[in-house]
Order: structure tokens, then C-alpha cells, then sequence
């Protein structure tokens, strides 16, 4: 499956979520000092996760382990829309943009989960 690809830096989502996560970065420097070890950590690790597992499961020869990183990267993706979701009814930031790039990372990410399951390695 990875044949098309020579680096994880060639995927679309994990540029995406990239993208994402230096946005994450940007908007998180104005959350309230005292969030520096509450929201602001939290949603900085759970969309860096996000990225990584990415990279991590890209990088796996099985496909029970390839899937079994791309399934961490699903989960920390929904606990990111969550952190997301927290930061905007906080009013710390209007996440929605952000929330609607999730979405297509996910799409993707599951687009990815459902080849690899389908294919013989």
C-alpha cells in the first residue's frame, strides 16, 4: 500500500493534520496562562498524537500493526474534536475551522483503515 508513497511526508492527511497541529500551536499561545497545564497540553498532545501515530503505523510492515497505530491515531483524533469543542465553549477560540479540518483527516484516516484491512499483507 505505501508503494505510492516514499515518506509518511507524502501522505495528505498526515500533511493536514501537520497543518493542523502548528495551527493548534498558534491559537493555544493566547489560551489563558493558567490552562498551560490543563487545555492547552492536553489538546497540544492528544492532535500531536494524532500526527505521530500516523507516522508510526506508515512506518509498520504488518497490517495488524499498521492498523493497530492508525486505530491510536483515530481515538487521539476524536479527543482532539473534543479539546477543540472544550476551547471554543470556553470561549478561548472559534475552533469550528479547525474541527472541519479533523473531519477530513479522519475521512481519510478511515479511507486508509479500510485499504489496508481489505489488503493481503
Amino acid at each position: 500500500m505505501d508503494n505510492r508513497n516514499s515518506s509518511f511526508e507524502d501522505l495528505v492527511m498526515w500533511q493536514k493534520m501537520h497543518n493542523i497541529v502548528l495551527d493548534i500551536y498558534k491559537i493555544t499561545k493566547s489560551f489563558p496562562k493558567e490552562e498551560i497545564f490543563g487545555v492547552t497540553n492536553q489538546i497540544r498532545r492528544a492532535s500531536v498524537s494524532v500526527a505521530a501515530n500516523i507516522v508510526e503505523g506508515y512506518g509498520k510492515k504488518s497490517k495488524a500493526d499498521k492498523l493497530r497505530f492508525f486505530n491510536i491515531s483515530q481515538g487521539s483524533l476524536e479527543e482532539t474534536k473534543y479539546f477543540l469543542r472544550l476551547a471554543k465553549d470556553l470561549g478561548y477560540y472559534n475552533t469550528d475551522d479547525l474541527r472541519i479540518g479533523l473531519d477530513e483527516v479522519g475521512k481519510m484516516l478511515k479511507g486508509y483503515v479500510r485499504a489496508i484491512s481489505g489488503s493481503d499483507n
